[in-house]
């Protein structure tokens, strides 16, 4: 009920006006939630060693203030549509997306928890492409409920994770030539690999990439990023693949790609996730995750 309070306030307000507020409860935040905080601050100095403290501490709270932002974004979502997005959000390589579109196999869409994700998934719907994305089933269900019929007012379809028709629909979604959108930054309980991730190795979901290998579908990266007020979308060049292409090499190349996006704006990445965490049951060796 709160949820849909603040979510019908949102909606009603101007963007700046609740980006603002975000802003104030995510500097709230990085004081209140000393444990979220310190592990933000523990998991930047492995990814930039050389950094003074002064500037990690500087940019763990910029952290929590685009995060306060995005989190406030979401309610307001539901005004952006095909008009508001050409006053919000700046988009760069959609002749990439169209080629990867033109290849005729569909395609999966990688990205990171970098910037407001929801407003990219949104954008590339609004745009005109069948997008399909693997969603968390949380806990909250009235939050579950909100992303879901903000995916499907846009023209998202929504797959949750574990359910018992997921890869039958991933893979219709790919014969019919749509979009699937994963999100591989973060060290979840599914079969991983150990691929390089800021110089340290990370465990990293493997199985989108074997369906881009079995379905010989291209891949490719996308972002968003906050700047000046916008929103900044950017779709990279698409990636064919072939059946006797290997997962490993796959998913560490875009998890490079991911590196390399979030060296731009570090202050946007979600830092207190456990990335580099061990999770013995559920790693994998790289000959078994080239098995087809």
């Amino acid at each position: 009920m709160a949820l849909k309070g603040l979510s019908f306030i949102t909606r009603h307000l101007p963007l700046r006006m609740i980006r603002a507020f975000g802003v104030a409860i995510g500097d709230l935040a990085y004081y209140a939630l000393p444990r979220y905080r310190n592990r933000a601050l523990a998991n930047i100095a492995i990814a930039f060693p050389d950094w003074s403290e002064r500037k990690r501490r500087k940019t763990i709270r910029k952290m929590f203030h685009d995060l306060g932002a995005s989190t406030f974004e979401l309610g307001w979502l539901d005004n952006l549509d095909r008009k508001m997005l050409e006053h919000t959000t700046e988009i760069h390589g959609i002749e990439n997306i169209d080629a990867a579109r033109a290849m005729g196999r569909g395609t999966l869409i990688f990205t990171a928890h970098c910037g407001n994700w929801e407003w990219l998934g949104a954008t590339t719907a609004l745009l005109g492409y069948p997008l399909t994305v693997l969603q968390r089933d949380r806990d909250e269900k009235d939050f579950n409920r909100m992303i879901a019929q903000m995916h499907e007012r846009v023209g998202m379809r929504t797959i949750w994770r574990g359910s018992t028709a997921g890869a039958l629909e991933m893979f219709r979604t790919l014969r019919s030539g749509g979009f699937l959108g994963f999100l591989i930054d973060q060290n979840i309980r599914a079969e991983s690999v150990k691929v390089p991730f800021f110089g340290q190795p990370a465990l990293t979901p493997i199985g989108p990439a074997k369906l881009a290998v079995r379905a010989e579908a291209p891949v490719m990266t996308c972002f968003i990023e906050r700047r000046n007020g916008r929103q900044i979308v950017t779709f990279h060049k698409p990636i064919p693949t072939r059946r006797s292409d290997d997962p490993v090499e796959i998913t560490a190349r875009l998890t490079a790609a991911i590196e390399e996006h979030i060296r731009q704006v570090p202050e946007q990445w979600v830092w207190f996730h456990p990335r580099w965490k061990e999770r013995k049951k559920w790693e994998v060796t790289a000959a078994a995750s080239f098995s087809k």
